[in-house]
């Protein structure tokens, strides 16, 4: 019997669909609230209120989710934008759902009822335009996500390596920093990759030439441990807006370039 709460009724099917999958991401990755909450940075009350449907989560905690449970992130992300559609637009109708029409009073006889029907009139044709407003914004969004989530594949499939993430058993290590500039572009001593795709919870060497290069760029990442966690991201965020890249907290080929070839701050 599983351990999980009925989901609100209420919830779109594809709602409850984003959810249902996080919760199995939960379950594949054995830990509990308090634990993601360590290893994700979004407290355990956040992912009780996520994981039971009171709240939509934020993608960056769907991202997180999906690499500790060994989840596909680009469908998992994919989901996240048509449950966000969807979320917004059930609120913007509950918002605007009618009054009981047995509370509604008698019309008045004589000229106002005239004007009764014409107000009807106008509601409803402001309703049609709303949902004919919703819809096209709807495939928008749809043909967006499919987007992202082409380049986000064609991104993955560059990236020869597959890198670990933090686990329960992970030992702590602080490592150290061996800089050194060779034909231009800096070095650590710890990695010489400037493609793999960097983002959270994953940890390794090259995490931690990542933020030996962050801090050498004035970006400070916290301890060079090799764990890619909120302060490394964050990290990666101010050094992205410096050099005017695509701020994303991830570290990319863009990324890898700043960080080889830019100039201490």
């Amino acid at each position: 019997m599983s351990r999980w709460k009925e989901l609100p009724a209420e919830l779109h099917p594809q709602v409850h669909q984003l959810i249902v999958r996080l919760r199995r991401s939960k379950d594949h990755s054995e830990l509990s609230t308090r634990q993601l909450a360590a290893k994700t940075g979004y407290s355990a009350k956040s992912w009780q209120r996520y994981l039971n449907g009171r709240s939509l989560p934020p993608r960056e905690a769907v991202e997180a989710m999906a690499l500790i449970g060994g989840d596909d992130p680009s469908r998992l992300l994919v989901m996240h934008e048509i449950a966000a559609q969807r979320w917004a637009e059930g609120r913007t109708v509950s918002a605007g759902t009618p009054e009981d029409p047995s509370a509604t009073p008698d019309h008045t006889p004589g000229r106002q009822q005239p004007y009764g029907r014409y107000l009807r009139a106008a509601v409803a044709a402001g309703a049609v335009v709303t949902v004919v407003s919703v819809s096209a914004a709807l495939l928008l969004a749809v043909r967006l996500t499919e987007a992202r989530a082409q380049l986000a594949h064609d991104r993955g499939a560059a990236v020869s390596t597959t890198l670990p993430t933090v686990s329960e058993s992970l030992v702590p290590v602080i490592y150290t920093c061996r800089l050194q500039q060779v034909d231009g572009r800096w070095y650590a001593g710890l990695s010489r990759t400037s493609d793999i795709l960097l983002s959270n919870t994953q940890v390794g060497l090259e995490v931690a030439e990542a933020q030996c290069l962050l801090r050498r760029a004035g970006a400070e990442p916290g301890d060079v441990d090799g764990v890619f966690g909120p302060k490394t991201r964050r990290a990666v965020e101010r050094m992205q807006r410096q050099h005017g890249l695509i701020v994303n907290g991830v570290v990319d080929p863009p990324t890898w370039q700043a960080l080889r070839e830019g100039v201490p701050s």
